[in-house]
């Protein structure tokens, strides 16, 4: 398929497509629009930024018009799960551009906000609702909406579901659904966890698969600054001032780091913001709409957040943290060189970094080019960001921390270990605890030695001879009474008329 007309969508979808300005198909959308539409269930393989919205959108609404039927009260024909606010936000307000001219009725079911409105708007039921899992059950729960009518299930960026947590909430969902329904599943890699879910979820699906997400957009230049843990603040800031650009795209690896760093490009004279998991809903919009309306120039965000960010014109990408997680490299930078334009990815890596820098090199199997801006002479990194790699943390998927980050006010992320800068991963404190010389364990080295020293006193002290003492006791009862002696001191004997009172109360 070269164009949108050759799919035999309906003349109110097409419309709108030409309104968008959608002229040729993108490989995924070429590729699993023609099966969606006939009802089957389809496994997308694409990483973001490839048109996966339009894939399963515009076969849905095709088969929304050629059944039209009123949604009852509570309920929803087409359910989309995505794993951010902001993602979710953005794919509703493509369904409702696509669907422009029909008439369509869709909600929004969110964090972060008030529930009050979102129940309000699914009282006379839904065409589209588009909701993320945690707040989608909150609904389910509060007998707002029932999920027994729903015709259509997509999950989008399944992988990023995976990596915050919300597995369980999602197997909670399908068992809600009819067994009689089209499933459409989209993720960018397929780990075994997600792979045993879609086998769960789907029945006889199509696979499709398009770029891989081993691969680089070619458009974007790449590269790594070697550079000492502090100097990265004033880097960064260089970067800023030196380059084009346009708009920048700042990661970091957690929510304290972002913060940060926007305090540190404002003292250099650069407007920032941040976006992150701790923000409120309200605060990110505003944010992401200053952001897309150049008033701030430069953006700095966690993965999670910045999961749902689709915004033209990002000139820059910054990874201020390298990802402990080799994949979300590629997430990252793909968040430039978009529509067609180029990019440029530049990436601060200190020493301590250095492993998470092999293993993108391995993903993507590309040697980056390096500029060492070290300080010579100078062994100067931050704590480490994390002991393990590829995901995990503390020998525990690393979907458990992730899930810190999914909303303002999360107790756990009061918790999380705190590696450069404020970033995730395990901190000096517990590198040191797990090989015994922690500040505890130290306490307890230099105690067991003050024993270890008044024991060799007693021993040398015990080593002359002693008279028997009181009531007839031999020597090794002296003895012994010697150690608790120097322990603990007893009291003057006060009354000589009981001469072994103190001889009890030891």
């Amino acid at each position: 398929m070269t164009t949108f007309q050759e799919f035999g969508l309906a003349d109110p979808i097409t419309r709108a497509l030409k309104e968008e300005n959608y002229t040729t198909p993108t490989p995924i959308q070429a590729q699993t629009i023609p099966i969606a539409i006939t009802g089957k269930d389809v496994i997308g393989i694409a990483q973001t930024g490839t048109g996966k919205t339009a894939s399963f959108a515009l076969p849905i609404l095709h088969r929304l018009l050629e059944h039209r039927v009123k949604p009852q009260p509570k309920t929803c024909r087409v359910l989309v799960l995505s794993p951010t606010r902001e993602l979710s936000g953005q794919i509703l307000d493509s369904f409702n551009a696509y669907g422009r001219h029909m008439n369509l009725s869709s909600a929004l079911a969110i964090g972060g906000v008030p529930m009050g409105r979102q129940v309000r708007s699914l009282m006379q039921g839904v065409d589209v609702l588009v909701a993320t899992p945690g707040r989608l059950l909150d609904l389910v729960q509060g007998n707002a909406l029932k999920l027994n009518m729903v015709e259509f299930l997509v999950l989008d960026e399944a992988d990023r579901m995976l990596d915050m947590g919300f597995i369980n909430d999602i197997r909670k969902v399908v068992a809600k659904l009819p067994i009689k329904r089209q499933t459409l599943f989209f993720s960018a890699t397929m780990p075994k966890d997600i792979a045993d879910l879609a086998e769960h979820m789907l029945k006889d699906p199509a696979r499709v698969a398009v770029t891989p997400v081993s691969s680089t957009v070619e458009r974007i230049t790449q590269k790594i600054l070697l550079v000492d843990h502090s100097a990265k603040p004033s880097i960064l800031s260089q970067i800023l001032k030196t380059e084009q650009v346009n708009r920048a795209l700042v990661f970091t690896r957690t929510k304290h780091g972002a913060d940060k760093v926007v305090k540190n490009l404002e003292r250099a004279g650069i407007p920032a913001a941040a976006i992150h998991g701790n923000k409120s809903q309200n605060h990110r919009e505003r944010t992401l709409a200053m952001f897309r309306s150049g008033e701030v120039r430069t953006l700095v965000a966690t993965d999670i957040a910045a999961r749902g960010i689709d915004v033209d014109g990002v000139t820059h990408v910054v990874n201020f943290d390298l990802p402990n997680v080799p994949e979300t490299y590629v997430h990252r930078i793909g968040r430039t060189a978009r529509a067609g334009a180029e990019g440029i990815a530049i990436s601060l890596c200190a020493g301590e970094e250095m492993a998470y820098l092999r293993d993108i090199e391995k993903l993507i199997r590309v040697a980056l080019p390096k500029e060492d801006r070290r300080t010579p002479g100078k062994n100067d990194v931050g704590p480490p960001p994390s002991q393990n790699r590829g995901g995990q943390r503390n020998g525990r998927p690393a979907q458990h921390a992730h899930r810190q980050d999914g909303g303002p006010g999360n107790k756990n992320s009061r918790n999380r270990r705190r590696g450069p800068g404020g970033n995730g991963g395990s901190s000096h404190q517990n590198r040191d605890h797990a090989r015994g010389d922690s500040p505890r364990h130290e306490n307890a080295r230099l105690e067991n030695t003050k024993h270890e020293n008044v024991r060799h006193e007693n021993a040398r002290h015990e080593s002359k001879p002693r008279p028997a003492q009181q009531g007839g006791a031999g020597a090794k009862e002296g003895s012994m009474q010697g150690v608790a002696f120097l322990h603990r001191p007893s009291r003057p004997n006060s009354n000589p008329s009981n001469p072994n009172r103190n001889q009890r109360q030891r």
